[in-house]
């Protein structure tokens, strides 16, 4: 044990602490406030649709909770208890040091932590969501998703880890920058490819076919200059019962999708208040802003890495003896996530000025009682609080607050 060993329980235990009293926090808030309906929403939420939001929020943050606890033993087990040193030795057993050994061992550990995953995800989906009647996932489907995603891995993310464990080998003292750089790339044309050819893999798409709804939305998108390959409707129904609507892709390979359960709930003209809002993102510049703080996180975190990548105590203090590239690689992204969960509330905050932006372009384009109708409707349907612990939303939460956030569009209307 050194320095590191000392700082890494301690963040670790930090971390572990406050989500527990952020959790318990939320889940008692949420509770004490079960019996009645928020004054501001009396009149279009049903008491029994409140309570069951109510009940909802507090069984995933429990199990949340839960994940998140046993997801941390996992990493001291992988770290100072010896996983991964112990998967090294296997590996190196088997493949000569370079490439190949460093591809196959990273593979191993994301196999590994994908199968410790999978009762929580058959927990998630088979258990809490069909106790709430949201699944609609069978467990055909269920399987057919991992080899599916499994396939991608190794089609897709095997080259890729092959690629950067070569540039950290071959580049010299700078191949973080030559790494940062191959990783914003390869985020870029994923951005681009993803709705044309993998998001085809999960779900189906068709053009929207109420003419009356299309020629609303064209119009919406013309005044604002936005032009994409589309405007479809996604087969969400064939694993929730959520809604939601986004845009996808980037350049000339952008497109809007609209859920199908979220197409049959609202009406068109709640369904153009919803999509004005999207577009506010677009055009607030939201997305550029997100990809650019993506980016220089991950270029900080890269130059960290070349200077712990050389540093004996980085590995022995996290429980590796056996220093490597392959190594530095995956501890550091086992490990990163304890440290950056401190960053958590400051990326929240900035997410929720976004909401608020895209909010307030979407009510200078489309009547903001629409608006608000329209997500009165989609938190009653995907039973989202209306009550969360201030606290824990204000670290957590990418969305604003349902009351604040109807408060804020109602004051445009005074």
């Amino acid at each position: 044990m050194n320095e590191m060993t000392f700082l890494f329980l301690a963040v670790l235990a930090a971390a572990v602490a406050l989500q527990t009293m952020l959790a318990v926090r939320h889940i008692r808030h949420v509770r004490g406030n079960r019996a009645a309906v928020p004054e501001a929403f009396r009149d279009r939420i049903t008491l029994s649709a409140h309570q069951r939001a109510a009940d909802y929020t507090a069984a995933r943050t429990r199990a949340g909770l839960i994940e998140f606890l046993f997801g941390n033993l996992v990493l001291l087990g992988w770290t100072l208890a010896g996983g991964l040193q112990f998967l090294d030795t296997v590996w190196r057993t088997h493949a000569a040091p370079g490439i190949v050994l460093g591809t196959g061992f990273i593979l191993s550990v994301i196999l590994i932590a994908s199968i410790l995953d999978l009762p929580f995800a058959i927990y998630r989906t088979f258990v809490l969501e069909q106790r709430f009647g949201f699944n609609k996932t069978t467990p055909r489907l269920f399987v057919t998703d991992m080899l599916k995603q499994a396939m991608l891995l190794l089609v897709i993310g095997t080259p890729m880890i092959a690629l950067v464990l070569w540039i950290m080998q071959a580049a010299g003292p700078l191949w973080w920058v030559y790494v940062w750089l191959t990783w914003l790339g390869f985020n870029l044309l994923m951005m681009w490819a993803y709705p044309a050819f993998i998001a085809p893999l999960f779900n189906k798409f068709r053009p929207l076919e109420d003419a009356s709804l299309q020629q609303r939305i064209e119009a919406l998108l013309d005044r604002n200059g936005f032009a994409s390959q589309g405007v479809f409707v996604m087969d969400g129904s064939a694993r929730s019962t959520h809604g939601n609507a986004y845009f996808t892709g980037m350049g000339t390979n952008k497109r809007i999708v609209f859920f199908d359960t979220l197409v049959n709930e609202l009406s068109p003209e709640e369904i153009e208040a919803v999509l004005a809002h999207e577009l506010g993102h677009f055009r607030c510049h939201h997305i550029r802003k997100r990809i650019a703080i993506m980016g220089l996180t991950f270029f900080a975190g890269l130059a960290l890495l070349g200077w712990l990548i050389n540093a004996p105590w980085f590995y022995s203090g996290l429980g590796v003896q056996t220093a490597s590239t392959h190594m530095a690689l995956t501890l550091f992204a086992l490990i990163a996530p304890v440290f950056t969960f401190f960053l958590v509330p400051l990326f929240s905050y900035l997410s929720r000025r976004h909401e608020f932006e895209a909010d307030d372009f979407a009510a200078a384009q489309a009547q903001t009682e629409n608006l608000i109708q329209a997500l009165v409707k989609l938190y009653r349907e995907n039973a989202n609080t209306l009550t969360p612990d201030p606290l824990y939303s204000a670290f957590h939460d990418s969305h604003p607050p349902a009351p604040i956030r109807i408060a804020h569009l109602s004051a445009r209307t005074t």
